[in-house]
């Protein structure tokens, strides 16, 4: 299976598996940061979609950082697991001392990529949520919680590579899944990317300018 050229190419690629939702009036594309907004600004100009940063902030448990006990989203929107703050005794002190911590860099980065501007409204569209790929997937299983208080008509996640096993868990929150090389042995995500360097805020401010003809 050939490696993406880097993350342009994927959203290319990404744009076309999904140009069933090409040309429509009531499709958003959001691009999870920082990678997943230069995926997403790809498959935003394929579509002649509109596109919007999804900033999401994951809440994880102390100790099991990978381990989401809740999100961050837009307007200060908190989405808590109770499962999971029930079963590892997370104390309240303890939550609201992450939450803190994780509304910070939530605002600044709200600050850095919107530049003043507000949010693209979800109430009955269909968002195409994307980022450059998944491994456990629990910052992407955050946002599409997040995103479903807004009240979207459909969520749709959708990534370039990722395992089944995840792809399955994302099934469970988004009402479609799209990834273009389910790939069981996974190693990295970046291991399917000839270029995968991090992306900068500068990268993301200017996939941001992008405005559909």
């Amino acid at each position: 299976m050939r490696r993406f050229k880097d993350r342009r190419e994927a959203g290319r690629l990404l744009g076309e598996a999904l140009s069933p939702y090409a040309n429509r009036g009531d499709v958003i594309v959001l691009g999870l940061p920082r990678g997943g907004v230069v995926v997403a600004a790809e498959v935003a100009k394929a579509l002649r979609a509109p596109m919007d940063v999804c900033i999401v902030r994951k809440l994880g448990v102390p100790g099991q950082e990978e381990l989401a006990m809740g999100a961050l989203g837009s307007g200060g929107l908190r989405v808590l697991n109770e499962r999971i703050l029930a079963s590892l005794g997370v104390t309240p002190k303890a939550l609201e001392a992450v939450t803190l911590r994780e509304q910070g860099e939530w605002e600044r980065r709200e600050r850095l990529y919107r530049a003043g501007r507000a949010p693209l409204d979800l109430a009955g569209r269909i968002a195409l949520v994307v980022d450059d790929g998944v491994a456990t997937g629990a910052t992407l299983l955050a946002a599409l919680r997040v995103l479903r208080r807004l009240g979207p008509s459909a969520l749709v996640a959708a990534v370039p590579v990722g395992p089944p096993s995840t792809l399955a868990e994302l099934e469970a929150e988004a009402d479609s899944v799209v990834c273009l090389h389910p790939i069981e042995q996974l190693i990295a995500i970046g291991h399917w990317y000839e270029d995968f360097d991090q992306t900068t805020d500068a990268e993301v401010q200017a996939c941001l300018r992008f405005v559909p003809e």
